[in-house]
């Protein structure tokens, strides 16, 4: 993900709380978990009017966890979320490490221990294990900083809010299936709900747009600026996801004026290209569009990806008639009608053979409406005229209706294939609402 971002000039009054959150876990370092936790919390936080400045990451090390601590209080966080470390284990000491930062002792709160041992009896005694040694094993999670508030655990591992010297920090576990529903229980505490009774409302929108690289948005903005528009106090994050540019729009209600300069700029200087002015995504919008239609496929390079995005959000039963991938000369012919001829002539990999394609599976499917794409993904099978990564597609009506085009898309094979599923999306989506394609 690549991006560009202009910032709110730097703001110096009491309506903006900021927060830092910590992920602990070695695992989330070595990248045999990804993280998920931190841009969640952060979302949350963000819907509250809570600016997020900072997410850490720090293997499961009680220095390492105390060093982001310290350096989130230096930066003056309001609250800090940390995640995960609250297991029975020797290497979970977010409890422990979080009291030390906050100077409050240890100590045994019992009705949480009482807790624990109640959901640890039913799981001994359908496991067969030894109730005591079990409960034993688990004790020290109920082992909290003095004057912190124990929040019931969903697991095992009860979380904690913990005031801390003019701040306050939230711990809580890290599987998502605990820390999730813990959240608004951690929320509603009376010392964590003063912090956010004191953030302004964050507003925001997000633009999407195909078609257009990110530098055309930069120079936007700053043609922008020439014109008069202050973008101080809006925060504008541009980026490039999987192919689409993204770009989000965060502010407070005192910068409303510049926001909707911003929206409307960036709408009248790319009209063609803008494809959703409130976040909606291509997916929800091809398949609103394909109500009421029959759709057919007919893939090559794309393997079979174009029908996994049509299929993935529910539904697509009442508008996919089916599919085919056609990887081989032979399945091109035999499955969806394609001339060998035309083949031997053009080249598999041309937009006659495309065509042909998306003929095929309309007639195949008794559909109104396919997309078909055939290219050279790489690494190989590439030539001077037709490089690796050029790719052929065929959006059609039964009426005879089409868009074609055939771009040499860059990057390695998963970013070809993956492309393609989605300049096919975006073909379908100009072809059913009759817009003027920017491709």
């Amino acid at each position: 993900m690549q991006g560009v971002k202009s910032v709110a000039e730097p703001r110096n009054d009491s309506l903006v709380v900021r927060a830092g959150i910590v992920v602990t876990g070695t695992e989330v370092i070595t990248g045999r978990i990804a993280d998920s936790n931190g841009p969640w919390v952060s979302e949350q936080l963000a819907e509250r009017g809570v600016e997020v400045a900072h997410i850490l990451v720090v293997a499961d090390r009680p220095d390492d966890l105390e060093a982001a601590l310290r350096f989130l209080a230096a930066e003056e966080m309001d609250l800090i979320v940390t995640t995960g470390g609250l297991g029975p284990t020797a290497d979970d000491l977010t409890a422990e490490v979080v009291g030390r930062f906050s100077g409050r002792a240890m100590v045994l709160d019992e009705e949480v221990e009482a807790k624990i041992a109640t959901i640890l009896r039913g799981f001994a005694r359908r496991f067969n294990f030894d109730e005591e040694a079990v409960i034993a094993a688990n004790r020290k999670q109920a082992m909290v900083p003095d004057g912190a508030i124990a929040l019931d655990p969903v697991g095992t591992a009860p979380g904690l809010v913990v005031p801390a010297d003019g701040r306050v920090v939230i711990v809580l576990p890290g599987p998502p299936r605990e820390l999730r529903p813990m959240w608004p229980v951690a929320i509603e505490t009376s010392p964590v709900r003063e912090v956010m009774e004191r953030a302004t409302p964050l507003r925001g929108f997000t633009l999407r747009m195909f078609g257009v690289p990110e530098s055309e948005i930069a120079k936007s903005l700053r043609e922008m600026e020439a014109e008069g528009v202050n973008l101080g106090g809006v925060e504008i994050t541009t980026c490039l996801r999987r192919g689409e540019i993204e770009i989000d729009v965060r502010y407070r209600d005192d910068a409303s004026a510049v926001a909707g300069a911003v929206q409307a700029g960036l709408a009248e200087r790319h009209e063609r290209h803008l494809f959703s002015s409130d976040g909606e995504s291509i997916d929800s919008q091809v398949a609103s569009l394909l109500g009421g239609h029959r759709l057919a496929l007919a893939e090559s390079c794309s393997g079979g990806m174009l029908a996994a995005r049509i299929t993935n959000p529910p539904g697509a039963s009442a508008y996919l008639a089916g599919g085919v991938v056609a990887y081989s000369n032979e399945a091109k012919a035999g499955l969806l009608g394609v001339d060998p001829k035309l083949i031997e002539a053009h080249g598999a990999v041309s937009p006659e053979v495309a065509a042909a394609m998306a003929e095929g599976a309309l007639e195949r499917f008794d559909a109104d409406v396919a997309v078909a794409i055939t290219g050279i993904a790489g690494p190989d099978g590439g030539t001077e005229e037709k490089p690796v990564g050029y790719v052929c597609f065929d959006a059609r009506l039964a009426d005879g209706t089409s868009i074609a085009r055939q771009p040499v898309i860059p990057g390695g094979r998963d970013d070809i294939r993956e492309r393609s599923a989605l300049v096919g999306m975006h073909l379908l989506r100009i072809l059913l609402s009759g817009e003027e394609a920017p491709l």
